[in-house]
């Protein structure tokens, strides 16, 4: 990580020592940092493995990423693609992570449908977990995990006063409900399955989300927080998302 971002690290007493905070300067920055570090991580999980395994996931603040990933060189054939989370919403509405990913990167990049690991969250989010978790039942350690943070703390579908699925059992996939924003029915990987992964990556930008990143930095349980891979997590942060809030 240290190698393709400019920033300044930030150190904080309350924060577990997993949680390594790079601030960037604004948006832009961030966006260009995010997309190294994609790119980077596929270089080396190809030369080690021959293959790439990366989560991906939605909003607004990596959709200009996953455009910038359409010119980039790399063996696009070792690539495959999961989704941290997904809304029961039809296959082609607007809405949908997987279409926001498509539309932005991944139809205009040769990766084989078969590595495409889509949510069906169509089905409803009892049989598209199930489904999902199915598809997931033979891949191991995912190289890379991509995911934003919400104004309330959650990341991916993982709400606040929800299940999180943060146990070592935890089943891979959550049906969710009665989420807190609409679409009501969703679909999420776990906590436990998003922390298998040999590098997650936060991508956090926004005024909106200052509340957020004050709560997680002094401990507060937030779902965010819940993410714990063995290797920590990144966090790649605006620089003004970490100044005290204002009274």
């Amino acid at each position: 990580m240290d190698d393709c971002i400019a920033h300044v690290e930030v150190t904080n007493p309350t924060t577990p020592a997993q949680c390594r905070w790079h601030a960037v300067a604004d948006l832009s920055a961030l966006r260009h940092a995010a997309l190294n570090a994609i790119l980077d991580s596929a270089t080396l999980a190809i030369q080690q493995h021959g293959q790439f395994h990366l989560v991906i996931s939605g909003g607004e603040t990596p959709r200009e990423i996953y455009r910038q990933l359409r010119t980039a060189h790399s063996v696009w054939s070792a690539w495959h693609i999961y989704f941290s989370d997904e809304r029961c919403l039809p296959p082609t509405d607007a809405n949908r992570n997987s279409r926001m990913a498509a539309e932005a990167w991944l139809d205009h990049v040769p990766i084989p449908a078969a590595q495409l690991h889509i949510i069906p969250g169509e089905l409803g989010a009892s049989q598209a977990a199930r489904v999902y978790a199915a598809t997931l039942y033979t891949v191991g350690m995912f190289d890379l995990v991509l995911l934003g943070l919400g104004e309330d703390g959650h990341t991916a579908s993982l709400f606040p006063k929800h299940e999180w699925g943060s146990a070592p059992d935890a089943p891979d996939t959550l049906a969710v409900l009665d989420a807190p924003k609409p679409p009501p029915q969703r679909v999420s990987l776990s906590a436990a399955r998003l922390s298998r992964s040999r590098q997650v990556v936060f991508l956090v930008a926004g005024e909106s989300k200052h509340g957020a990143v004050s709560e997680w930095r002094n401990g507060k349980n937030i779902p965010a927080q819940a993410i714990a891979p063995a290797a920590g997590v990144d966090v790649l942060v605006e620089s003004a998302l970490l100044l005290p809030l204002s009274v």
